[in-house]
């Protein structure tokens, strides 16, 4: 096979050669001997919205016992505002949605974005976010400045115009796209787009590029916005002593500085057991309950009390109802509210977190020994090129190989986003072939935890499982790299 001379020829190389691959990787995966009844419900993640991993036991026999009580829905509420008080301190609140999206649109339209009410004609307001992943999430409610990165959303999801992203936008609401300092966009995949390359971000010399942008933009400054992660993946490999992302706290402190809030999208994060927003200086952090931590479906707003009294009173749940001090009633982001079953599986999953949070991290743990032992099987020729970290804030295990291009040839394909909602990222459409459930595999990056089929009911790992599919994912880029052409350079 002739070596591609440019990188979009490898990809349209791969493109036509996909039927092949996905062949080959069907093959491959029968060697691992995995059972037929495995086949579909075995994946890389049980943290994925759209296919979450089982409930652990104890999450859902204290859900059933709930269920049978007669209880305010208010007072599962106030139980969750304990837990996150006797973690973070007093001087921060909580608020339970039914979705973390839920939790960022409610957090957005009460923060940043200008007033309902009012005469005259409103204000415009903007906030400001690091060009970095998952853009479509913390960086799609307003429209994006600068204007060449107005179609930055345009493939990005299931649903176009304004039924897709594009609808999520706040009136009178822009987004100040930042660039990070040592972060690269090159441009990669079967659908051909830039894609974020975070490891290499320096953070000093972000925040500093940062406060140039919130100066430029003072007068219209609403607030900030970024991920909550704390891999290197997704730009915070720099951290301080206590194991803090020094980007977050830099944005944390611009956020003071101006007197404005920054929100933080710790949707694939663990209350309690990871990133801090004590620590970082946040005001206000948002989890999706039912990916790392385990509960059912569910999102969870953690803030400091000065900010988390509008959101609570947005949301009804910040008044007197049926003999209880705080509501669970009627207000703008009703819709928002989660359910008795939600609520009383986050009770539980956050009670685990504060009293036994062994349950969740040893899981991960032993996941990632077998990452680095099963990574150093793959062919020797791209093996030098994986570097493996372990996240404790997401409870996964991140596999990164950007530096495979640093070499001035062209290295380890790299699949975009829109590459996954096209159906052309090879790397999460060929693990469905061979029969296990995919997970985040753009950008370089792979990001892996238990969960779904990998793990017991008490949400211990099951070793032999984790092994088959950590090494189905090795054949899958061993294979994928051989059609690629890379080893003819």
């Amino acid at each position: 096979m002739a070596a591609p001379k440019f990188k979009f020829q490898m990809y349209k190389q791969l493109q036509a050669r996909t039927p092949q691959i996905y062949a080959e990787a069907k093959k491959a995966v029968e060697t691992l001997n995995i059972p037929a009844e495995l086949k579909g419900v075995i994946g890389l993640t049980g943290a994925i919205s759209g296919c979450p991993s089982p409930l652990r036991d104890d999450i859902e026999h204290a859900m059933a016992a709930e269920g049978r009580k007669v209880v305010p829905l208010a007072v599962y509420v106030d139980q969750i505002r304990e837990i996150i008080k006797d973690a973070y301190g007093d001087e921060y609140d909580a608020c339970p949605v039914n979705t973390c999206e839920a939790g960022l649109w409610t957090t957005f339209a009460t923060l940043m974005t200008p007033p309902f009410q009012g005469r005259g004609d409103n204000y415009r307001a903007r906030y400001i976010a690091p060009l970095e992943r998952h853009t479509h999430h913390q960086a799609s409610y307003g429209r994006p400045f600068p204007p060449k990165y107005k179609d930055i959303l345009a493939d990005r999801g299931s649903t176009a115009g304004e039924l897709g992203f594009y609808g999520k936008r706040q009136e009178n609401f822009d987004t100040v796209l930042v660039p990070m300092v040592g972060a690269e966009y090159p441009v990669h995949g079967i659908k051909y787009h830039p894609v974020p390359l975070m490891k290499n971000l320096k953070a000093k010399e972000s925040v500093a590029e940062l406060a140039k942008n919130a100066a430029r933009h003072e007068s219209l400054l609403t607030g900030f916005a970024s991920l909550g992660y704390d891999s290197p993946g997704y730009g915070y490999g720099e951290k301080d002593a206590d194991g803090t992302p020094l980007l977050q706290k830099g944005l944390a402190s611009l956020a003071q500085q101006y007197n404005v809030p920054y929100i933080i999208d710790n949707a694939w994060g663990i209350p309690i057991v990871g990133n801090s927003i004590r620590k970082i200086g946040a005001d206000v952090m948002i989890y999706s309950m039912d990916k790392a931590t385990g509960s059912p479906t569910s999102g969870l707003i953690i803030g400091k009390e000065e900010v988390m009294v509008p959101i609570r009173r947005a949301l009804g749940m910040h008044g007197n109802r049926y003999g209880t001090t705080a509501s669970y009633g009627k207000a703008a982001f009703v819709t928002q509210d989660p359910g008795k079953e939600g609520l009383s599986g986050q009770v539980a999953a956050l009670r685990v977190l504060r009293d036994r949070p062994e349950v969740v991290t040893k899981p991960v743990d032993d996941l990632y020994e077998i990452c680095v032992k099963e990574f150093a099987k793959i062919d020797e020729r791209i093996r030098p090129y994986f570097k493996i970290y372990k996240s404790r804030n997401s409870g996964a295990v991140e596999i990164n190989y950007e530096d495979s291009w640093k070499n001035g040839k062209l290295g380890i394909p790299i699949f975009s986003i829109e590459d996954m909602y096209a159906g052309s990222n090879l790397f999460q459409d060929g693990m469905t072939a061979m029969g296990i459930v995919p997970t985040i595999q753009y950008d370089a990056n792979f990001f892996i935890s238990p969960g779904l089929g990998t793990t017991d009911s008490k949400g211990q790992l099951i070793h032999e499982r984790a092994q088959w599919v950590i090494r189905a994912l090795v054949m899958l880029v061993e294979i994928v790299c051989n059609h690629a052409g890379i080893h003819e350079q």
